[in-house]
């Protein structure tokens, strides 16, 4: 009997919107809407390109947040389809 190894990695069912500002101290923040990855910054273009790279080129899932935007870093990743998966952040 042939035995087949699951995949280690789950796929999302739906692709990684971002929420993207600036904290109290003027870096750039971006961080995903289920707690799964994000960072900090120096730039808006650098914010954003990894966004982009993140969310599979998709611009439309960037949301720039007015005011005061801090990295959530204490933030439990939300389950996915019943799955947590395993937290990934990026400074």
């Amino acid at each position: 009997m042939k035995q087949v190894e699951p995949p280690s990695i789950v796929p999302c069912s739906r692709p990684l919107q971002f929420q993207m500002g600036r904290d109290s101290r003027g870096n750039w923040v971006v961080q995903d809407n289920r707690g799964l990855c994000g960072g900090l910054f120096i730039d808006r273009a650098q914010a954003l390109r990894f966004a982009m790279l993140e969310n599979g080129s998709r611009p439309q899932a960037v949301i720039m947040v007015p005011g005061v935007f801090e990295l959530d870093t204490n933030r439990a990743p939300a389950a996915v389809n019943g799955n947590i998966p395993p937290v990934r952040k990026v400074a």
